[in-house]
């Protein structure tokens, strides 16, 4: 599954216009999206009318980005990869990616010495660069889109693991192969003894009763 069918067409949204239907409304704003019908950004109203019980989103701004909350998104598709921010309470992920200010990606390049490279450089977006909170693999969903469509490692099916980078998947069956392996090694050394011991008192028991007859 590349992605699914409405998040092109979300992502190329255009929101926060007047709705043409309830322009005079006071929650006539345009800034919810339905993923069943997937015909472009709606109202208040519009939702209430056409689209009462369909998966609708609503999108948000942050910085003059468009945002949504993750628990109204995850269960419809995989998140997984991309950083989340918490605003007003809620935690949220960008739609489109937000590259990077030149002047602060260069003066947190150049400026610092290596403490500063490894606090502010140390994640970044595999896409657009963007600077990244936690060791994840995208600033937003279109960036992640992106890379599925790049076919590097990336999935929207749910239950697949974007969180990780292909690197620290890697490492990590390495090290679950060594703590798998380890054990069997000490394990025979360790049990051995008491397993001989105990064999060999019950043995020496019948044993010594004749010779005390």
């Amino acid at each position: 599954m590349a992605a699914p069918p409405w998040l092109e067409p979300l992502l190329s949204t255009e929101f926060f216009s007047g709705c043409h239907v309830h322009g005079d409304a006071p929650r006539s704003e345009c800034n919810m999206y339905c993923l069943n019908c997937n015909v472009g950004a709606f109202c208040f109203y519009c939702r209430s009318a056409r689209h009462k019980d369909h998966h609708v989103v609503q999108i948000r701004r942050s910085s003059y980005h468009n945002v949504v909350r993750v628990a109204e998104i995850q269960k419809a598709v995989d998140i997984g990869g991309v950083q989340t921010y918490v605003i007003n309470s809620a935690r949220v992920i960008f739609l489109n990616e937000r590259p990077q200010p030149k002047a602060a990606a260069s003066s947190g390049a150049a400026g610092g010495g290596a403490s500063a490279h490894h606090h502010h450089q140390s994640h970044a977006c595999e896409i657009c660069g963007r600077s990244l909170l936690e060791p994840l693999r995208f600033c937003s969903l279109g960036c992640k889109l992106a890379g599925v469509k790049r076919n590097e490692n990336a999935s929207f099916n749910m239950g697949a693991r974007d969180d990780e980078m292909p690197s620290e998947r890697k490492g990590k069956s390495s090290s679950r192969e060594e703590q798998e392996t380890q054990p069997s090694r000490k394990t025979p050394s360790n049990d051995a003894p008491p397993l001989s011991t105990t064999r060999s008192r019950r043995k020496g028991i019948p044993r010594r009763a004749p010779f005390r007859s």
